[in-house]
């Protein structure tokens, strides 16, 4: 029969009562008295046992101690650890060692990736800053080694260095909005708004872009609707999220293409599509497009004076307002950005 001790204070349990039982069998054999016998064992009893918990706690504290090292070593909540791991039974210290460690790497590896980020993206900043200020630089070289006298080169490289400054003031304005988004700096001064009538007033800010590439917004849906859409959210930001999405679907589109926005009643939430039928974009490449400075075709969005912010910028400001974004696309058919709102029974509205 297999015995199976868990604990400490059992181990110490266990050895008392063997030496009570020893020294009553003795005490029976050469007295023959048994309260005599029964006295002597729970002394032994109780001495044995307190002085074998003591020598247990001792050695598994000694045999415990490297591990404490490498706990106080990774200075992770190290009092909390140890204070954990001394309340623990024996039995239960190596599954909850390992599962503290397991932990630890999931932090490590969520912290490397978070430092592979911050390099990738403060690297992507450095290139973007230096590609506009090289190129002012080489306008203004340019201008000053003659090319002022010359009224056809002054007026073109004059108009090149307002473009490439304008994109560089744009640049650091995009960066600031996501910098004040994930600091918490900016608040959403929540309002309840008609999203159509939003919808509508910068389609129409945005069709002369759209014309320049022939291309037809529709916000869908808004003419029938039994009632105005409204809903509970920072118009002023939610502007911003149809202004980038808009012109990223004029960017992208076909020529002569369509872009439209639908609206779906989701009960309490509103759905909101904005679709084209321009370019798509590749899957393997709809997990970034959220991601700062990451372009799907880098020549033609630099051409089209994009900064390569515009989603991310998207994706913040929904997330502040405890929504998420999606998207779907598919390479030469089109893509749809899909994004809710908190809806605002029209009863309610003020």
């Amino acid at each position: 029969m297999k015995i199976c001790i868990k604990t400490k204070e059992g181990a110490s349990l266990i050895i008392g009562l063997i030496s009570a039982l020893c020294v009553a069998a003795c005490m029976l054999l050469l007295h023959g008295v048994w309260w005599m016998a029964l006295c002597a064992a729970l002394i032994v009893f109780v001495v044995m046992a307190l002085l074998a918990l003591f020598i247990i706690r001792k050695y598994v504290a000694y045999k415990l101690k490297p591990i404490y090292s490498i706990v106080l070593s990774r200075d992770v909540h190290t009092r909390e650890v140890l204070s954990e791991l001394r309340d623990k039974h024996v039995e239960n210290i190596g599954e909850e060692l390992t599962a503290w460690a397991d932990t630890n790497d999931k932090e490590i590896a969520r912290l490397k990736e978070a430092e592979r980020f911050r390099k990738q993206y403060l690297g992507n900043v450095a290139h973007e800053l230096k590609t506009l200020i090289f190129n002012i630089q080489g306008y203004i070289s340019t201008l000053l080694d003659g090319g002022l006298e010359d009224e056809l080169i002054n007026r073109k490289y004059l108009e090149r260095a307002e473009k490439s400054i304008d994109r560089l003031i744009n640049i650091v304005n995009d960066l600031d909005t996501i910098s004040k988004l994930e600091s918490n700096m900016t608040r959403m001064k929540m309002e309840q708004f008609d999203v159509v009538a939003l919808a509508k007033e910068i389609a129409e800010q945005a069709e002369m872009e759209a014309d320049r590439k022939h291309i037809r917004i529709q916000v869908k849906g808004a003419d029938n609707l039994p009632s105005p859409f409204w809903v509970l959210a920072d118009k002023h930001f939610i502007g911003q999220v149809f202004v980038n999405l808009i012109i990223n679907s004029i960017h992208y589109g076909k020529e002569g293409g369509l872009t439209r926005i639908r609206f779906r009643d989701m009960l309490d939430k509103i759905l909101i599509e904005v679709e084209d039928n321009g370019t798509g974009i590749a899957r393997e490449d709809i997990p970034r497009v959220f991601e700062r400075f990451y372009r799907t075709d880098k020549a033609r969005s630099r051409e089209q004076g994009g900064t390569g912010l515009g989603l991310a910028i998207v994706k913040h400001i929904i997330e502040a307002h405890g929504e998420r974004i999606s998207v779907r696309s598919e390479l030469g058919v089109g893509s749809t950005f899909s994004f809710t709102l908190k809806k605002v029974d029209v009863s309610d509205v003020k």
